[in-house]
């Protein structure tokens, strides 16, 4: 048992040194690239619209506000200053979201974003992008790289598309510190020992985000009301649960494996549901013994079968606000083709380890 056990991991970290590292400098190069062309856009933006100041920055070879989703779609944060004057309120009515309203009707004039306000003082999401939008397609059209850049038309996200190969949604935010939503209350649970106090003080410090971005209710429409509302988004605290033993390279090595073989019809599957899955997983093994690098077999294995479960029963709920389902609005086909697959993945890894080589 040990012996396969030993097996396992052993073609695991070949298969991180080899695949997840040439990989990761793929994308990092790629980064590069895409970061250039995003940067000269927003300068020119910041030229027409000073409140719309570019916060792409570069740290410890990291680009402050860029997600990767896939290794040809990014996604930049723009952090937008001067929240001050709206209360931050979620009373869950909208699973994933929450609204900006007025700390006091007679402050509206003092706010930075005074044209953006609803009649009944809400800071709206999309009045903001909808501007922005605006301006990134003027943008566009003036900055250097106008040859290989283009605005990707019929969403109402700000979208580009960069040399016909890469995808980067640049969306509006307001970074939260020092407050956690209540939609998010009852983390860390009780019963589990896990991340311990320390660490919770950590990433509830760390805060989180408000995009502007689409966020659709179960019937898919939205109405007015998601419209103005803001998307809840937790990047930062996240990477910090992740820090520590080794969950970060079991992460590298199912994002390699999504790109390699789950990059399906339909887009049932992104790095974001890996990421939530880890998190699971590590409430599931809260000891730090559970991830010292010889269990990154038995990890590995956890979260593929975990994975083959939510994709059978079409529900991945997301880590800090478990109301909000993942795959909604995900086809039910492309589910059952991803858990086929990746169970196919997981018996390959599990029976025989050595076939990670050609994986």
């Amino acid at each position: 048992m040990i012996a396969a056990q030993a097996k396992l991991v052993y073609h695991l970290n070949k298969y991180y040194q080899e695949k997840c590292q040439s990989r990761k400098a793929a994308i990092s190069k790629t980064i590069r690239e895409v970061c250039k062309v995003v940067s000269d856009v927003l300068k020119e933006v910041e030229v027409q619209e000073p409140r719309f100041i570019s916060s792409l920055s570069e740290m410890d070879n990291r680009f402050e506000g860029l997600e990767v989703i896939s290794p040809t779609e990014f996604e930049v944060v723009l952090y937008l200053n001067q929240m001050g004057v709206f209360n931050f309120v979620d009373d869950g009515s909208l699973p994933g979201c929450a609204v900006l309203k007025l700390s006091d009707g007679r402050k509206r004039s003092m706010s930075l974003w005074v044209e953006f306000i609803t009649a009944s003082g809400y800071l709206s999401a999309r009045k903001i992008r909808s501007r922005f939008q605006t301006l990134v397609a003027q943008a566009v059209d003036k900055c250097s790289y106008r040859d290989v850049v283009k605005m990707v038309s019929d969403t109402s996200e700000v979208k580009l598309r960069i040399r016909d190969r890469y995808i980067v949604q640049i969306t509006p935010a307001f970074k939260c510190t020092g407050i956690w939503p209540r939609s998010a209350a009852h983390w860390p649970l009780p019963h589990i020992p896990w991340p311990g106090p320390n660490r919770v003080a950590e990433v509830k410090a760390e805060g989180f985000n408000l995009l502007s971005k689409e966020c659709y209710s179960l019937n898919g429409k939205q109405s007015s009301a998601e419209s103005d509302a803001w998307v809840l988004q937790f990047g930062e605290a996240e990477n910090r649960l992740l820090l520590g033993g080794c969950r970060k390279k079991c992460l590298s090595v199912l994002k390699t494996l999504r790109d390699r073989h789950l990059e399906l019809p339909g887009t049932p599957l992104n790095n974001y549901h890996m990421k939530t899955l880890v998190s699971y997983e590590c409430e599931k093994h809260p000891r730090e013994s559970d991830w010292d690098e010889n269990n990154l077999g038995d990890r590995l294995n956890g979260i593929l079968l975990q994975l083959i479960s939510c994709l059978q029963c079409r529900r991945c709920p997301h880590y800090f606000l478990p109301n909000l389902d993942l795959f909604q609005g995900k086809p039910h086909s492309a589910l059952e083709n991803a858990a086929k697959q990746t169970w196919r993945l997981a018996r390959e890894i599990l029976t025989n380890p050595k076939s990670l080589e050609k994986l």
